[in-house]
């Protein structure tokens, strides 16, 4: 299980797929997945795993081919098949976005400020 997901690059490295199996975060067929858990065509795999940014995200697919040593992404895509739901609007917009003009003033908008408040002083 852990090189499967560390193949079809669902994990960054084998460890990282490890820990996630030991940790419960991975299902094959709504089951506990252990490190060692072989994996066959047909297979339906719920994992979470790191989606950047400190977050996780829950990828559920579908076995499709089982291979053991990493490819590159292009072949990756073809040994699953992705049932995962598509993110909800909510979760797609960043968290720390703020409009432009909003918030702390810019370097520019200190020097206007500082040139007005010098004209109303003479």
């Amino acid at each position: 299980m852990d090189s499967w997901l560390w193949a079809v690059r669902l994990t960054k490295t084998r460890p990282d797929a490890a820990a996630a199996c030991r940790g419960g975060h991975v299902r094959v067929n709504d089951r506990p997945a252990k490190p060692a858990t072989p994996v066959q065509a047909g297979d339906r795999v719920r994992a979470r795993v790191p989606a950047g940014a400190g977050r996780d995200s829950t990828r559920i697919v579908e076995v499709v081919k089982v291979i053991q040593k990493r490819v590159g992404p292009a072949d990756a895509a073809t040994c699953f098949i992705d049932h995962t739901p598509p993110p909800t609007p909510e979760a797609a917009v960043p968290v720390a976005r703020r409009d432009r003009g909003a918030g702390r003033p810019t370097k520019r908008d200190r020097r206007l400020l500082d040139r007005l408040r010098t004209a109303d002083d003479l």
